[in-house]
């Protein structure tokens, strides 16, 4: 398996493995099993990228790869909400400051990163069979679908698997947020906030890579 992973991807693999390292030490230090949540939280992060390594290594468009889009749609803002795992932050001893912020600093890159890395391969698949301003236009609304779970997930505690064990109340909420959306200001707010950042750190990566080809050549 690894040795089917993309450089990039085995760098984030590396840098999974450099936070998970960061969470053993500090468990067997400690004999405690603070920010144990990390370990879930991480591996619903990587199910996203899971599913667009698999998505990629299908050449046509078929009910494979619609299962495998509605997949990773689903658990796409699972990477980025470890962002928000920074708010369960704090001093706690006997483990230094720092080393805790080392921990809760890089699992969020992981989650920014694997969000980004899974989109830019969902991104790769649509540009085969679909007009580039579309896609463009899938793109920019998965930011906001994905700001829009972060949310419901931290605040309203939904999870990817309600989209499946408990569908009617998730179409409700969501009914209640677009239909009435006066009454939401803060979930807009939120969602529109989170998909903006999460779009420039996006197309900041982007121009990254152009750039870093254009050296190259």
């Amino acid at each position: 398996m690894i040795r089917h992973l993309s450089p990039l991807e085995k760098m984030l693999l590396v840098s999974v493995s450099f936070t998970m390292s960061l969470l053993a030490i500090r468990i067997g230090y400690t004999q405690e099993i603070t920010y144990i949540f990390y370990t879930w939280n991480t591996f619903l992060g990587i199910l996203p990228l899971v599913f667009s390594h698999m998505l990629l290594r299908i050449d046509k468009y078929n009910i494979n790869a619609l299962l495998l889009l509605l997949c990773w749609l689903a658990f796409f803002p699972n990477a980025p909400y470890l962002i928000t795992d920074l708010f369960h932050y704090e001093e706690k001893p006997p483990m230094p400051k720092w080393y805790d912020l080392l921990l809760v600093t890089t699992a969020a890159w992981n989650g920014l990163l694997l969000g980004i890395v899974s989109l830019m391969q969902v991104e790769q698949y649509l540009l085969r069979h679909m007009r580039v301003r579309w896609v463009r236009r899938l793109v920019v609304l998965s930011f906001i679908l994905c700001g829009y779970g972060v949310y419901i997930g931290r605040y309203l505690r939904f999870n990817s698997w309600d989209a499946v064990v408990n569908p009617q109340k998730l179409l409700q909420t969501f009914a209640g947020h677009l239909f009435l959306p006066h009454q939401h200001l803060s979930t807009w707010a939120f969602t529109i906030s989170f998909s903006a950042m999460f779009g420039i750190v996006y197309f900041t990566l982007k121009q990254f890579r152009i750039a870093t080809i254009r050296l190259a050549s």
